[in-house]
Order: structure tokens, then C-alpha cells, then sequence
């Protein structure tokens, strides 16, 4: 009862959103689906869901076909899209009996699926929607996606615009929702959230570049990775891309992530060539491949 999506493709006039996109989901899999804006994975996420046809291209979701079946589907799935998309003018606990109902069950009858993450919202049940935190609203649209006790969970891009401290309150809950046997689906632009999935596909101009576990992607990258920092980080960055010798220069948080063209690389002659563009401070360490390494070099 997982996902399999094969050969799928949708153009909107003469834009390909999605090119021949085919990939399994496990049944009780968290998977992640990685990629920037614009990379296609809303538009995935609505064919899965039945919002959209494909062009071309199959795919079931609980063996159930996607355009055959999709009363089915809607019956069997959760879907919590990127913006929030709840009666704003409803209180918290009228949203839930709204959702419920149009599922025909009752908040009591699936009680113990939403429990972990209601409690967290309870006492502000008569809080208009419309009122909450954007922590709250997550947790409120993870409740109306579980009340009716899916078995495919599709999040699209779920902690776009939360705090830090409730990205990592979201995760945990998805992670105890995994272990009930729902299978989930998640999309989000966050390189690190990738690392919490048992297995990614990452995704860009609507083509999967890769797909495998997130310890495998960065282990095939293929070059060493040195973090960079100077007293001035725009000339660091800008030297580095006119240095003659550079494979791959990007900014990554408060260092330059820089590769090598040659094999033997010498840091002395980089951090010579560095202090000649007036470059002071400078601290050049290797690091291990992120999973945004990763997909930098797959997307070039």
C-alpha cells in the first residue's frame, strides 16, 4: 500500500512541470521528495492526489490507480498542501469536526492517531484558525490530513516558513506517525530535513537527478569539500570563482564550499592566491559532502 509512479509527465501551454518522473514509495516508507521552487513537486504531489492528470504516465497510491480509482484515493489518503488551506474563520476543534464529518467518522472514533500532536493545540481549541501561530497551523492541518486515519500521508513542503524549534517538532511527529504503518510522503526545498528520511529523490526542473538513501547520495559525491572563511565573505566568494583551478564554489551558511579540479590539491598555494586579493582571516578546513553538495553537482 505504497506509491509507484511511472513515466509521468505534465506540461502546462509549453512549460514541462514533470519529465518522465517513476519512482516506488514503500508501504510504511518515509520518503522525501528534495528540490527547490519550481521543481515540480506540487505538481506531483496534485497527480497523486487526483487533483491533476498527467499527460502521460501511471501511478497508484494504496493500489489504487490515480485517475480509475481516485474516489478511493481521496478516501484512503491525507493531503496537507504547502499553504495553508483551512476555514480561517473556524475555531481549531471546528475544523477537525468539519474534516471529520466530511470523512464520516468523529474526532473521538480516531482519536488515539491525532492524540501526540492535538494535545499540543488543545488549549487554544477555540482559537479561530485564522489566529494561529504558523507552529499551531501545522499542527492543526497535520490533525484535519490524520483525522479520517489515512494510509498515505502527503505533505508538501510542511515547514516552509516554521521556526526552527517547531520544523524539529514536525519531524518527530512524522517519525511516530511512521511507526503506525502510514506511509508518508514528503516534499520540502530544506537540504538538512532530507537527512530524516530513509530514502530521497531529488528533484529539479521536473526530473529526479538521483534517488537513494540520503548516506548513500553524499557518499558517491565525487569530490573533497573545504569549508572557507575570510573577513570578507563576497570577495572570498568571488576570488574563489575566478581562481583557476575551482570545480564547484558556493556559499554554505557562514563558509565557502569549494572543490578542486586537480587531484592534488595544495592548500597553501589556494590560501597564497587568497591573501593576494587582500583576504585576511582566512581558515580553510575539509568537511564531509552534504546533501546540497550532492544536488549542487548533480544540477549543474
Amino acid at each position: 500500500m505504497g506509491i509507484t509512479i511511472q513515466h509521468i509527465s505534465k506540461s502546462f501551454n509549453n512549460v514541462n512541470a514533470l519529465k518522465d518522473i517513476s519512482f516506488n514509495v514503500k508501504k510504511g516508507e518515509l520518503f522525501g521528495l528534495i528540490g527547490p521552487d519550481g521543481a515540480g513537486k506540487t505538481t506531483l504531489f496534485r497527480i497523486l492526489t487526483t487533483l491533476l492528470i498527467a499527460n502521460e504516465g501511471n501511478a497508484k497510491v494504496a493500489e489504487f490507480d490515480v485517475v480509475k480509482d481516485y474516489k478511493s484515493i481521496r478516501n484512503n489518503v491525507g493531503y496537507m498542501p504547502g499553504k495553508f488551506s483551512l476555514y480561517q474563520d473556524l475555531t481549531i476543534t471546528e475544523n477537525l469536526e468539519f474534516f471529520a464529518t466530511i470523512f464520516g467518522t468523529t474526532i473521538e472514533e480516531n482519536y488515539d492517531l491525532i492524540k501526540d500532536i492535538y494535545v499540543q493545540i488543545e488549549p487554544f481549541k477555540n482559537r479561530r484558525a485564522g489566529k494561529l501561530s504558523g507552529g499551531m497551523k501545522q499542527k492543526l492541518a497535520l490533525c484535519c490530513a490524520l483525522i479520517h486515519k489515512p494510509k498515505v500521508l502527503f505533505l508538501d513542503e510542511p515547514t516552509t516558513g516554521v521556526d526552527p524549534v517547531s520544523r524539529k517538532e514536525f519531524w518527530e511527529m512524522l517519525k511516530r506517525l511512521q511507526k503506525k504503518g502510514i506511509t508518508i510522503l514528503v516534499s520540502t526545498p530544506y537540504m538538512d530535513e532530507a537527512e530524516l528520511c530513509d530514502r530521497i529523490a531529488l528533484i529539479q526542473n521536473g526530473e529526479i537527478l538521483q534517488i537513494d538513501t540520503p548516506k548513500e547520495i553524499v557518499k558517491h559525491f565525487p569530490k573533497t569539500i573545504y569549508n572557507i572563511s575570510a573577513d570578507n565573505m563576497y570577495l572570498l566568494l568571488k576570488s574563489l570563482k575566478k581562481y583557476q583551478h575551482n570545480y564547484s564554489v558556493y556559499p554554505f551558511g557562514e563558509y565557502v564550499h569549494y572543490s578542486d579540479q586537480r587531484a592534488n590539491f595544495n592548500l597553501l598555494e589556494l590560501k597564497a592566491y587568497l591573501e593576494t586579493k587582500n583576504l585576511k582571516n582566512i581558515q580553510i578546513t575539509q568537511t564531509k559532502a552534504s546533501i546540497e553538495d550532492t544536488f549542487m553537482e548533480l544540477a549543474k
